[in-house]
């Protein structure tokens, strides 16, 4: 078998998209935000695309977002977030807040606004000083940790960090998060995956055998597209960082040059041509 990579977002969507198979999406969202046998636990949901914004198109051919309600009103966005882009904090909370504010039309009260949960899969660290893979934010207040606003919550899974072999995953919560980084290298369902039946049922929806062409064809069309995006900004790190050392450079040569030191020398302790070095 062949499973495709959940972290593409034609993936991602054909696995926990699909209104006829509702179940996956329950179980990932229940234990990853950890309802599980907790009066919080989702027993349905509907999906929605009410939440689209023409500004975040162009910010979105690198994420892919799945919008939930469910029976309580609960708003839940699910992104993947393959590329860390400029301003993503800052994205996030304006497409939460916007997911917030569009509940209301203008005649409505605000009591009739739902709680917007946030659950972001990156596939980079964003949190470094935090060793977790996975952090909840929410409002507190500064002196009591007091929980007084709780219509916000953001929820994040930092692929990279999490690096538990199949035989240390301990529930699953972990079972799903590395389902999501790992599946696509993978040829069999693992005996460790196959409880509960909604993990499995992800690993045989991700198996690219019962693909059509046209979604097959997607699928590669966007990995394409996320491996140029990837080059292209790591081309342009190497090129700012290439900048930075012949500006270091130029400095070292300036205050060599302005204490009397020989042109020869300074040409061989910075690796500046002469012309440079004389301008």
């Amino acid at each position: 078998m062949k499973f495709a990579d959940p972290k593409n977002d034609i993936a991602f969507k054909k696995i926990f998209g699909d209104e006829n198979k509702k179940e996956i999406l329950i179980s990932f969202l229940n234990n990853l935000l950890n309802f599980a046998g907790t009066t919080k636990e989702i027993i349905d949901f509907s999906l929605t695309d009410h939440y689209q914004d023409s500004k975040l198109e162009k910010l979105r051919q690198t994420t892919l977002t799945i919008n939930v309600i469910d029976k309580r009103n609960i708003h839940y966005i699910i992104e993947i977030i393959v590329i860390h882009t400029e301003a993503l904090e800052k994205r996030v909370m304006y497409y939460v807040s916007k997911a917030y504010s569009q509940q209301l039309n203008r005649a409505e009260d605000y009591p009739r606004l739902n709680q917007v949960i946030f659950l972001g899969f990156l596939d980079f660290v964003l949190f470094k000083e935090n060793p977790s893979y996975t952090t909840r934010h929410l409002i507190l207040e500064e002196s009591t940790n007091g929980h007084y606003f709780k219509d916000f919550e953001l929820n994040f899974v930092e692929l990279p960090k999490f690096e538990k072999s199949l035989k240390e995953l301990s529930d699953v919560k972990e079972k799903w998060i590395y389902f999501v980084k790992n599946a696509s290298d993978l040829t069999i369902i693992p005996k460790e995956m196959e409880e509960p039946k909604e993990i499995r049922e992800a690993f045989e929806v991700a198996n690219q055998l019962s693909w059509t062409k046209e979604e097959l064809d997607a699928y590669d069309k966007k990995g394409i597209y996320i491996q140029d995006e990837r080059g292209r900004i790591e081309y342009a790190k190497e090129e700012g960082r290439e900048a930075g050392k012949k500006e270091k450079a130029l400095e070292i040569a300036k205050t060599m040059l302005n204490k009397g030191i020989p042109i020869d020398t300074i040409v061989e302790t910075t690796g500046l041509p002469k012309e440079e070095i004389k301008q």
